[in-house]
């Protein structure tokens, strides 16, 4: 199992979190180890599940994909909301549950959490911007938006940084 902790998240506390859930994730609910991820509010439980065998089609394999990820959903929520809640009450944080199966990943819980930024204009003309071309509802939505989108190019903006130095 995987676990990133944040920086407010002391390796000791992640540790323990990710040991607890070593003992009682069951061995055949996943293919491997399940990625753990741990911040200030919320533990993040994502597996693999088996991909589907058969169907040539990409159409068919990801209406398979998606059919056992609902069907892993399904057959596993109550002993997941029990896991949930032991955690929560044990780590005083949220748990999220999540599944991939081939190229298809589903999140099934996730908290969303508000967060404190001051910016300058520039700044906020730019959420103001994503906001009056329709890319967002609301400044909130926009920050998100840009977040997201860091994320996803994370490895090459930082490479490209790396680079310039």
């Amino acid at each position: 199992m995987s676990t990133e902790p944040d920086e407010d998240v002391s390796g000791s506390v992640a540790d323990q979190i990710k040991g607890w859930f070593v003992g009682r994730l069951p061995t055949d609910w996943f293919t491997g180890p399940a990625e753990i991820v741990v911040d200030r509010e919320e533990i993040t439980i994502v597996g693999t599940l088996p991909e589907p065998e058969g169907g040539a089609g990409s159409a068919e394999k990801s209406a398979a994909a998606e059919g056992r990820i609902t069907r892993f959903r399904e057959e596993t929520r109550s002993k997941r909301i029990e896991m949930a809640r032991e955690a929560e009450h044990k780590f005083r944080r949220k748990v999220a549950w999540g599944a991939r199966c081939g190229d298809l990943g589903e999140m099934f819980t996730t908290l969303s959490v508000p967060v404190m930024t001051r910016l300058r204009q520039s700044e906020r003309r730019v959420l103001d911007t994503l906001v009056d071309a329709g890319v967002a509802r609301s400044r909130s939505d926009a920050l998100a938006w840009c977040v997201r989108l860091t994320g996803e190019h994370t490895d090459a903006w930082l490479t490209e940084l790396r680079d310039a130095l």
